[in-house]
């Protein structure tokens, strides 16, 4: 029975209310134009080499500057950094709806990943510091979980709905009385919070890791379109790698580094980032295995695709919901371990599928069942890496998850397609389970330590 001391308060739920709404919104944003890339490239005039930077100039930004404006969040105020993302976000999303040309839609997707950059820690560390540790934050953070994976469900849904009955400049358009609302809400809600004492910016630390960062997601973001042969690709991979070498250096030496190095040691920040990124590698690129053999082997329309694939969100729906009383009964590693199971056995049933059409209902059980596993693991990430740290380092910490989510999404399509191209769609299911496993015994192996 729930005692009044682990109650949510009448502010609280406000909070609560305000960011899922912003979190889900930007969620959408990762997949609600992946339906209509043909038609804008048709629309714009954008050439059919041209066309994938609609998502590359989202996701570059998105991921490359995220840890920077995690720290800037803490340091100027993360309710500051929240208004200013949402703004931008709302501006953007109106520019990219009204642009005539591929340039101008361009520009309008990199300042709509740079609004996510923004808004993805500031919100999540707002989140964190307005929930103390325990059963409200794994709460919180359960519904987070789940509202930001049904958006990326429902993003693949909603742009083949707005595409075919309107046009797809309402995927853009959609968007902006959501920021709207938030940011005329947000003063009276939210409360900020920025530290008493403001340590100058790490510039060295700050440059390195966004130069990295932005390196590795381009070389991953290549290797996906051209193959890990590709030179471009392997020299910006290799870029990344020395640049964030070198930003490991940097922290170990700067006075107020922009990542201290104790919270890196830290091992709960290191085991719930790798379970995080093993967590969204493996579920965004089964999806992307999935649509191959929906449309490839069962000839399905790519809005017949989104809509099988909303089973999959009521999964994660399912699995955030049930997250904090897992949490409660098997603690962190714990929940980890079994959503990680439970995903892993999902998704090697998947290897079983056959070019019968009767095979959807193995695959929409499947998916829905390995949903509520991934959604356990990524509640359970997201408690893990933001526990024991301090209010003042929580734009840090929700920023360092941020940052691998971004990496995880954008680093498991261009590996599954390798091993596509290598070895076939059921070969890359099994790798894709196997990975899974393999974090599992990682961790249990972590745990027996």
């Amino acid at each position: 029975m729930t005692t009044p001391a682990v109650r949510m308060t009448g502010r609280q739920r406000l909070v609560l209310v305000l960011l899922l709404g912003s979190q889900f919104m930007l969620a959408v944003d990762f997949s609600v134009l992946n339906v209509a890339l043909p038609v804008i490239g048709a629309g714009l005039g954008f050439g059919p080499a041209d066309l994938q930077w609609v998502a590359t100039a989202f996701a570059l930004p998105a991921a490359g500057f995220t840890l920077l404006f995690g720290r800037i969040a803490d340091l100027y105020g993360r309710r500051r950094l929240f208004l200013a993302g949402m703004a931008l976000l709302g501006l953007s999303s109106l520019a990219g709806g009204l642009a005539t040309s591929p340039g101008l839609l361009l520009a309008a997707r990199v300042a709509q990943g740079l609004a996510t950059a923004a808004v993805t820690p500031a919100a999540l560390s707002l989140l964190t510091t307005s929930f103390g540790e325990g059963p409200l934050r794994a709460r919180a953070l359960g519904l987070n979980g789940a509202l930001m994976s049904a958006g990326f469900t429902s993003g693949a849904i909603l742009g083949g709905l707005l595409t075919d009955l309107l046009s797809w400049r309402w995927a853009f358009f959609v968007n902006v009385p959501v920021a709207l609302a938030v940011v005329a809400a947000a003063p009276a809600v939210l409360s900020e919070s920025r530290p008493a004492a403001r340590p100058r910016m790490d510039l060295p630390g700050a440059v390195t890791v966004t130069a990295g960062l932005l390196a590795l997601v381009f070389g991953l973001t290549r290797a996906g379109e051209h193959g890990f042969a590709d030179p471009l690709g392997l020299l910006s991979l290799l870029a990344g790698a020395l640049l964030l070498v070198v930003f490991w250096y940097a922290e170990r030496r700067a006075s107020a580094p922009l990542v201290p190095v104790s919270i890196l040691a830290r091992s709960t920040v290191r085991r719930g980032n790798l379970a995080g990124l093993v967590a969204f590698a493996t579920e965004t690129s089964l999806v992307f295995l999935m649509t191959l053999y929906l449309q490839k082997v069962l000839g399905y329309s790519p809005l017949q695709t989104g809509l099988a694939f909303g089973v999959l969100g009521l999964g994660t729906i399912l699995g955030g919901t049930l997250a904090p009383r897992v949490l409660a009964r098997l603690g962190d590693r714990g929940t980890l371990v079994i959503g990680f199971l439970v995903q892993a056995a999902a998704t090697a049933s998947l290897a079983l599928l056959g070019a019968d059409p009767g095979w959807i209902w193995l695959l929409l059980a499947a998916t829905f069942v390995g949903g509520v596993g991934n959604m356990l693991a990524i509640v359970a990430f997201m408690v893990t890496a933001t526990s024991g740290l301090p209010d003042s380092e929580q734009g840090l910490a929700t920023g360092l998850a941020t940052m691998t989510q971004q990496i995880g999404i954008t680093m498991g399509i261009p590996v599954m397609s390798a091993v596509v191209v290598l070895n076939g769609l059921t070969t890359a299911v099994l790798v894709n389970a196997a990975l899974v496993l393999l974090i599992t015994l990682v961790l249990r192996r972590g745990a027996h330590r």
